[in-house]
């Protein structure tokens, strides 16, 4: 009788450090993308992403034609967040910073990869402050994230005053602001309230003229 099999480990570290050195690396790579709005040109290779995600699954579709293939334009996601997804679908990981892990967790939203969605939900979290606030609750109320949203509106009700003078407060949408503007726990006056709200509200007219 034939003794079952066993699977055995190597190290990861190596592993991962040579998945890693696959990123944005035209060796071997058999798909380009142009990315951002500063049209980035990023190499990529199809069978990895079709395995680990099911929206390149069907973005990239059936095997590419003959001759070089025409690169896959992707003008919403910035060059650095589309960069730290190709990283996690590579490794696993990826390095996130608190000036683009929204970025970054827009992206995994969009392209429906819930592990990295989760860990910048957790980092997000750990960074929050005045100035990141307002844009995390705009992406929490946009894309329903109740735990984001959650927290987002507790920051603000205790740190309401510096806030309502970012310029992230003066971009909310309009369902955000009313989310914040239903919360009795704001740590503000109604008059100067009333003033965000109106300079919100000049902001909101500019932009739409």
């Amino acid at each position: 009788m034939e003794t079952p099999g066993l699977i055995v480990h190597g190290e990861a570290a190596p592993f991962s450090t040579a998945l890693r050195s696959l990123v944005n690396n035209p060796l071997y790579s058999d798909v380009r993308f142009v990315v951002g709005q500063e049209r980035q040109e990023v190499f990529a290779h199809r069978c990895l992403l079709a395995c680990r995600c099911n929206f390149f699954q069907r973005l990239l579709g059936s095997e590419p034609g003959p001759g070089v293939p025409s690169p896959v334009v992707l003008s919403t996601v910035p060059a650095e967040a589309f960069l730290a997804v190709l990283e996690f679908l590579y490794t696993n990981s990826a390095k996130l910073h608190r000036h683009s892990v929204l970025e970054v967790l827009t992206a995994a939203v969009e392209y429906g990869l819930e592990e990295l969605r989760e860990l910048c939900l957790q980092f997000v979290m750990k960074v929050l402050d005045v100035e990141l606030v307002c844009e995390a609750l705009q992406i929490a109320v946009s894309f329903g994230l109740g735990p984001l949203q959650e927290r987002c509106v507790a920051f603000i009700e205790a740190h309401s005053q510096e806030t309502l003078r970012t310029r992230g407060f003066l971009e909310l949408s309009a369902p955000a602001l009313l989310l914040l503007l239903r919360s009795d726990k704001l740590c503000v006056d109604e008059a100067e309230l009333v003033l965000a709200a109106r300079s919100w509200a000049r902001v909101g007219a500019v932009s739409g003229s």
